[in-house]
């Protein structure tokens, strides 16, 4: 994502940026809300939200054979979808015939406070979203600033912390306390050229020895940009991996230079098949997010067109 964003509370930064910038329940989340409401309204609420949630989850996880997507979790980062509110990217989310998350926090803002998360939980649940993931969040040696990353994912119910950790045995100590303690993973983000975590191997040697729930938000589009294969960042990363940004990058000349451009996945240089192959192997039951960076006012035909390819390379593993 292009900017840094404040935590207004601790007064810490997380970061955001994608390219140069880098529910627990969702019926708990209504039962909170329920308590400013009329008993009548309160209940109506609470019961609509919560058979829609149920309704609109059942064909990819109770019933993954009638999903175009098999027994992949199809999501989206949010980010994807910046250029909207919260309430209209989730709307986009349905139209686009996906249920799974991964928050960008200008979408949901990281916050612990009870009446912030009944308030993120029931606007999910009302738009029959389940949030998996979130991200990208920056870590250092600073537990409280940590602890509040962490108290938010457990309450919102999420699985993972898409992440970018400082590369140093301090702020690694303090992540393995945090995965045991909570048993939220975080999933170390590549970001390309000159970021923290470039190439496969930068992502390797910071997980090697680590507790089993750090490991890697693999972000296909970047690899390709630091030349890398996604492939086989998803092979090698194998059981540590805990997330993943499916988005896609072509390299082109131009002016004699090379150059790498993203693109509508499936008219770049990425895998997806061999992809989505390398993650049936390892038995990957979390979200696989769609990512694209490009056209952030008007990229629902975009992201429909790069759906189309996912699940023609879904029903090419048949």
């Amino acid at each position: 994502m292009r900017r840094t964003s404040e935590n207004q509370q601790t007064g810490s930064s997380h970061v955001l940026s994608r390219r140069s910038f880098l529910a627990n329940s969702l019926v708990a989340g209504v039962a909170v809300a329920h308590q400013s409401l009329p008993t009548t309204a309160a209940t109506t609420a609470a019961t609509t939200a919560a058979t829609t949630a149920a309704t609109t989850a059942a064909p990819t996880a109770a019933n993954p054979s009638k999903s175009p997507y098999a027994e992949f979790k199809m999501g989206i980062q949010s980010y994807s979808l910046r250029g909207f509110d919260a309430p209209t990217a989730l709307k986009h989310t349905r139209t686009l015939g996906l249920r799974f998350w991964e928050a960008y926090p200008r979408h949901v803002p990281l916050g612990t406070l009870p009446a912030h998360i009944a308030k993120q939980k029931a606007m999910l649940a009302e738009a029959g979203i389940k949030l998996t993931a979130y991200g990208v969040l920056g870590f250092d040696a600073n537990e409280a600033k940590a602890r509040q990353a962490f108290d938010f994912a457990r309450k919102m119910g999420i699985d993972s912390l898409s992440a970018n950790p400082k590369k140093d045995k301090a702020t690694f100590d303090l992540l393995d306390r945090m995965v045991e303690e909570y048993q939220v993973a975080i999933a170390i983000h590549n970001h390309g050229p000159r970021s923290l975590y470039d190439k496969i191997s930068d992502v390797e040697q910071m997980v090697k020895d680590r507790h089993p729930l750090i490991g890697a938000c693999v972000d296909t589009g970047h690899f390709l940009r630091s030349d890398e294969d996604p492939v086989a960042a998803i092979r090698r990363l194998g059981k540590r991996v805990f997330g993943v940004h499916l988005k896609d990058v072509k390299t082109v000349i131009v002016g004699g230079k090379k150059r790498k451009q993203f693109k509508i996945v499936g008219e770049g240089d990425l895998d997806v098949a061999g992809c989505l192959k390398e993650l049936r192997r390892l038995k990957y039951k979390r979200c696989v997010a769609l990512e694209y960076e490009e056209n952030p006012k008007n990229p629902l035909s975009d992201l429909e067109l790069c759906l189309k390819s996912i699940r023609a390379a879904v029903k090419s593993l048949s």
